[in-house]
């Protein structure tokens, strides 16, 4: 009895290979999943689409994950199946090769529906593996996490210029190895997950279980900090999506940019995301959670604001300021949101991942729709007040003011 009770007050150790795996797995599914709009130059020319199909395209990828990743999420916490992460890839499989050699418009929305249905699957599970293996250092583990994404998904601009642009939609096929490689990593991640979740759950009784915890603010604190990241994570996920789907577009027709070298554009804000991921979750374990997302989101609001109006010179540096100042904000807010919620990791995470598809698909669809009537550089100018929306991040309450599970 002693042995369990010392066992369980011990802090727990990083496992750092089943991170870099989930990592590596994220890598390949985002850039599967970055295949999408990747294609938007070339669909648009070989099916004649306008920027309103094009953000229907990315919404029902998007509104397909959110709509599911919570109830994956719910139910996952009640009952764990580990066997389910190679399933997820199964799924982005299947709309990747649809999408390799979809016809029609019609064809295109099942395959990316396919494709949203496997992250709905991946995301919610892969995040309560981080944070299984985080151990003691839950900001670095959801970085870990979340940089194999956010390199995955800034390959799609270069696989745009390089391979999509030359080659045609049909090259999207060769993607079909990444996601085979994926399921043979999530087998050996899932071994693992299954004897971390399966068999200590019989040990709630003990107190020391994530459902023992409780959280250390009044249910209407919890809610109200709820309701404040969701507005930050609107904020980070319509901007990210205004230069990740439109940026390219705003650069071909504002200043007559070639298509392949707007890429580069997009590209170099993806990229510096990436980066600026991994640096997010240590810095918020430092120094943190509240404070990192303060600088993350409101960080972003000079940048973006004058890169509209900047010259090409300057549009590529202020575009890599923005990626980077900005891209740590998401995964800092899911874990500060987990600690808001002890015992609901799923939930949580499918939940963030859900609302982080459903407003990107959401932003897509209404910023292609306006571009339409509008004009693609109003979009861009309107886009660019979105991080100021991180000024609410002063009513979140204080990392003190959290139990710590």
């Amino acid at each position: 009895m002693n042995h369990t009770a010392a066992k369980s007050a011990s802090p727990a150790k990083t496992v750092y290979p089943i991170l870099f795996a989930i990592s590596m797995v994220h890598l390949l599914n985002d850039t599967m999943q970055s295949a999408i709009p990747a294609l938007f130059p070339v669909l648009r020319e070989s099916l004649s689409l306008n920027y309103g199909q094009i953000g229907w395209i990315a919404f029902a990828m998007n509104m397909t994950a959110s709509v599911f990743q919570p109830l994956v999420g719910l139910y996952s916490d009640k009952r764990p199946r580990p066997y389910i992460l190679p399933l997820g890839v199964f799924f982005t499989l299947i709309g990747v090769l649809l999408l390799a050699f979809a016809p029609t418009y019609g064809v295109i929305l099942l395959a990316v529906t396919s494709v949203g249905l496997g992250s709905s699957v991946f995301h919610p599970e892969s995040s309560r593996v981080a944070y299984l293996a985080a151990g003691e250092r839950r900001g670095l583990a959801q970085s870990i996490f979340q940089v194999g994404g956010n390199v995955g998904t800034s390959l799609g601009p270069l696989m745009s210029a390089l391979i999509f642009i030359p080659l045609g939609q049909g090259s999207v096929a060769w993607f079909a190895l990444a996601a085979i490689i994926a399921i043979v990593i999530q087998f050996f991640v899932a071994k693992w997950y299954g004897t971390q979740v399966i068999q200590p759950r019989r040990k709630k009784t003990q107190g020391s279980g994530q459902s023992a915890a409780k959280s250390a603010l009044s249910k209407g604190k919890v809610t109200f900090a709820i309701t404040i990241l969701i507005l930050l994570l609107f904020s980070k996920n319509v901007y990210s999506i205004s230069i990740s789907n439109f940026y390219a577009f705003f650069l071909m027709d504002h200043y007559g940019v070639p298509k392949q070298e707007a890429q580069w554009y997009v590209f170099a804000f993806l990229a510096a995301a990436a980066i600026g991921t991994f640096f997010g979750g240590p810095l918020a374990d430092r120094f943190g959670r509240r404070n990192i997302i303060w600088l993350s989101i409101l960080g972003t609001a000079p940048f973006s604001l004058m890169l509209p109006y900047a010259n090409l010179f300057w549009s590529g540096i202020l575009v890599v300021l923005a990626g980077f100042i900005m891209s740590s904000a998401f995964s800092i807010i899911v874990v500060y949101a987990q600690e808001l919620l002890p015992g609901k990791v799923g939930l949580v995470s499918g939940l963030f991942f859900g609302l982080s598809f459903g407003l990107g698909g959401l932003g897509s669809a209404f910023l292609g729709n306006f571009a339409d009537q509008m004009g693609i550089f109003y979009i861009m100018k309107l886009c660019a007040f979105l991080p100021l929306i991180g000024l609410l991040t002063m009513l979140l309450p204080k990392d003190e003011a959290l139990q710590s599970n």
